[in-house]
């Protein structure tokens, strides 16, 4: 099992992953979630992953082909263009078959366009291998959130169902799970909106990692943790917090100390004021 979470601000993105990943009792291994893609210099995206890892990374590669396809497509069609006036019938069939491709990271003008596409892809892995998973009682599905900018576009987040379909964050609901979000939805319920910091958010994604840990144990570190400034392009903080790290083991000792403190300032019940 998985657990990722990521906030969508006013002022950007904020990524936070488990990396653990089980393939039964006896073996645990862990496996990184977070994987980010600057395919050019105007766009980035931060892809989280959960479900079936074999369909995870066969995206994954997918998505980095297709970026390297394109890339040597436009390498080859500059290196056909003929000296004399006019563009030659190779270098037009291939500038026409590029425009009229399907988008991918490297063309999507939006980002619900690139949520598409990895939907697209998801799907089309799965059936590839929907029958031989069948019949060993497995299942190949898998979801995804995707999170980024595109020049002269505002940042988003979008989560991608095994389906292909996607939702987006909202101000109403900023924040997106997937994997194991049960158990560490409500300390961002409770606390999390549009206006908190970069840094503070990540401090609420960090806590439910961990309330989800203690909860279940297919939830575990390293924590990856991204952030993405609006409007800047680029990944300005990214980290990978160990079981052992101090900022795990800190932010696990004063949250359970404010629960207890918190426990204690709570409303007295009346029978309390007169015990019998």
């Amino acid at each position: 099992m998985t657990y990722c979470v990521a906030f969508l601000l006013e002022k950007g993105l904020v990524f936070c992953s488990d990396s653990r990943t089980n393939a039964g009792v006896d073996y645990i291994s862990s496996y990184s979630k977070l994987h980010v893609f600057q395919p050019a210099d105007d766009r980035l995206f931060v892809i989280m992953a959960a479900g079936n890892l074999g369909t995870t990374q066969a995206v994954l590669n997918r998505i980095r082909r297709d970026i390297d396809r394109h890339h040597e497509a436009a390498t080859e069609q500059a290196d056909m263009k003929p000296a004399a006036d006019g563009p030659s019938c190779s270098s037009a069939g291939a500038t026409q078959g590029a425009s009229g491709a399907p988008p991918t990271l490297l063309t999507s003008r939006y980002l619900f366009e690139a949520a598409d596409y990895i939907g697209k892809l998801s799907v089309d892995v799965q059936r590839q291998f929907n029958t031989s998973l069948r019949e060993a009682g497995a299942t190949g599905e898998a979801s995804f959130i995707l999170g980024g900018q595109i020049a002269g576009e505002k940042h988003g987040l979008y989560l991608i169902y095994p389906q292909g379909n996607a939702v987006m964050a909202t101000a109403e609901t900023p924040f997106l799970q997937i994997g194991e979000s049960k158990y560490g939805k409500p300390p961002l319920d409770y606390i999390g909106h549009r206006g908190l910091s970069l840094e503070d958010a990540a401090r609420l994604c960090l806590v439910s990692q961990i309330i989800t840990r203690r909860s279940n144990l297919t939830v575990g570190p390293p924590f990856e943790i991204a952030l993405v400034p609006a409007n800047e392009l680029r990944v300005s903080r990214r980290v990978k917090l160990e079981k052992e790290s101090d900022e795990v083991n800190r932010s696990m000792e004063v949250w359970t100390r404010t629960m207890r403190e918190g426990l204690q300032r709570l409303p007295r019940f009346a029978w309390e004021q007169d015990p019998l």
